[in-house]
């Protein structure tokens, strides 16, 4: 059942939140990504949030982000890899390359982990080859 309504209550205060911190490449947040439409990933729980690992800073208010999932995915399309996660340890998500977008920072609520070196290089990789248009 879509939730809307929910999503815009929660989107009227994000908009209004202040932000005092950076995010950095490599790091892995709850973001609130919201409800979105048709294929789009959307955020879970209350607060429509899910794990978002950060591509690269654009602006000190933009980043490019790629949202996790739990369910266990490796092809042209995720990349599977296994991070720290601060409060439940080991988690093995796998990245959403084709989910990929630019997110206001007003989104991010915590940091909770972040990827290796090696699994962001490969994730980046991916996502260059996605983005990429055929010859």
């Amino acid at each position: 059942m879509e939730r809307y309504d929910e999503w815009n209550e929660i989107k009227k205060h994000t908009q209004k939140k202040e932000f005092t911190f950076t995010i950095k490449s490599r790091e892995i947040y709850w973001v609130k990504i919201g409800q979105n439409i048709g294929s789009e990933e959307y955020g879970k729980d209350k607060d429509f949030t899910r794990p978002v690992i950060i591509i690269r800073k654009l602006t000190k208010d933009l980043f490019i982000g790629i949202p996790l999932t739990t369910t266990p995915k490796d092809n042209d399309y995720f990349h599977k890899f296994i991070y720290n996660n601060r409060t439940r340890g080991q988690i093995e998500n796998s990245a959403m390359i084709l989910q990929l977008r630019t997110f206001s920072i007003k989104r991010v609520l915590n940091k909770i982990g972040k990827t290796n070196q090696e699994d962001f290089e490969q994730i980046v990789k991916k996502m260059q080859l996605i983005v990429t248009p055929p010859k």
